[in-house]
């Protein structure tokens, strides 16, 4: 017998960050300006990710390239692991991610990549609690997801490797 399974993922879509709540217009804002400290002279699409932590404090970090691909780091990653180096033990409670296409418009949302994700999970797990996910570029429509796993239903997880 087959079993199928189905997940659907829930999310908020804004036509701009007038209509978001204050705190997270203003973490979406702070994403925005971060951008301009991206480190992306291969591909000059600089990326942003600004965090809500839980003691209110908000952290931020970009893109850094690098001539050889793989050794980059995504902004997403960048600022979880500046948040847990600044703030150790302090839950993400919120992320913002923007970014600036110096070739194209960057007027759409832009969600993690694979590893991001599966980073972000492991935050999630880490801290026993969601962390939100508000994605836009530097105007237009916005997607806020409540729980940055629903991303990625199927990770990997210390479960995994018992």
């Amino acid at each position: 017998m087959q079993n199928k399974a189905r997940h659907i993922i829930e999310f908020e879509t804004y036509a701009d960050s007038s209509a978001l709540a204050p705190a997270d217009a203003a973490l979406l804002d702070k994403a925005r300006q971060s951008t301009a400290s991206a480190y992306a002279p291969y591909s000059r699409f600089r990326v942003a990710a600004a965090a809500l932590l839980e003691n209110g404090e908000v952290v931020t970090g970009t893109n850094q390239e690098n001539a050889s691909y793989p050794v980059g780091i995504c902004a997403e990653r960048t600022v979880l692991s500046a948040a847990s180096s600044i703030y150790p033990g302090v839950p993400v409670v919120a992320i913002a991610v923007s970014y600036n296409n110096e070739l194209a418009p960057s007027v759409t949302p832009i969600a993690p990549c694979g590893i991001c994700r599966q980073t972000l999970v492991e935050y999630e797990a880490r801290y026993a609690r969601p962390i939100r996910l508000i994605l836009s570029g530097q105007t237009g429509e916005v997607i806020a997801i409540a729980k940055s796993g629903d991303l990625m239903p199927l990770s990997f997880s210390a479960t995994s490797m018992k």
